[in-house]
């Protein structure tokens, strides 16, 4: 089963579980979870061959839905379920089979489609750090300067970097990620309609979510509200962090069909 953190555990009413998108994992998403715990209870796992969970051979979004209905079956059914990019193709992978396991959907700046780039060029920059005696973030960052010129993404990155290990390695299974790659920006083509209120809460800024996508969003999603957060791009979450939360706690607690 997935790795996961708690938060506000003893809160009543329907669990929100947040799944972050490719290169993340649960760190990624504390503060927006802690502040969502002061009236929910919040998990957030770490996807398979990222964080501190499991590595696997395989990494398609059959698998990840997989992986969360089984946490969503342990954590108790219904959850309100929160996925930025690659963690929102899981989540929508998951309810268009599973619509049981969920009351309310919530899509971080993705749609249901194939994108035609590639994050592979990120897996060549952390494979070529020298971990040889690293014990410091900052020279990690510095050394993977080198490859990476935002200090933005390095600092994203990074924080899957365990130092502690000995010697120190990265908490993602890189090999297979990139195998995977093409079906990691892909989507498998899966069919269904999820009948229940859902939010495709996009960056003003990005081009994850635009205007060609919204007859494929309202096909799988009939009851689909589509919204975007002002001057914030793809990582809006992280870019506008107050205004993600607001979003998400307004549609959580109003949004009926």
């Amino acid at each position: 089963m997935l790795n996961f953190d708690e938060y506000g555990a003893t809160n009543p009413g329907t669990p929100i579980m947040i799944v972050h998108g490719l290169f993340g994992s649960a760190r990624n998403w504390g503060a927006i979870a802690r502040r969502l715990a002061s009236d929910h209870r919040v998990i957030v796992p770490d996807m398979r061959n990222h964080g501190r969970s499991f590595h696997a051979d395989t990494h398609r979004y059959e698998d990840l839905a997989a992986d969360l209905a089984e946490l969503i079956e342990h954590v108790g059914v219904p959850v309100d379920l929160v996925g930025h990019s690659m963690g929102g193709k899981a989540a929508m992978q998951l309810v268009l089979t599973r619509p049981d396991l969920l009351r309310r959907l919530v899509v971080a700046d993705i749609a249901p489609v194939g994108y035609g780039h590639s994050q592979s060029h990120l897996i060549r920059a952390m494979r070529n750090l020298d971990l040889n005696g690293l014990t410091l973030r900052s020279e990690a960052d510095k050394r993977l300067a080198a490859d990476i010129e935002s200090p933005q993404v390095r600092a994203f990155l990074l924080q899957s970097l365990d130092l502690k290990s000995d010697p120190p390695r990265w908490l993602l299974n890189l090999d297979v990620l990139d195998r995977e790659m093409q079906h990691i920006t892909g989507w498998p083509g899966t069919q269904g309609r999820f009948e229940k209120p859902t939010l495709f809460l996009a960056g003003a800024n990005s081009d994850y979510v635009l205007p060609q996508h919204r007859d494929t969003i309202k096909d799988l999603f009939p009851h689909a509200v589509i919204a975007r957060i002002a001057d914030a791009g793809h990582w809006l979450h992280a870019e506008k962090p107050r205004e993600f939360e607001d979003a998400v706690r307004t549609f959580l607690s109003t949004a009926s069909v």
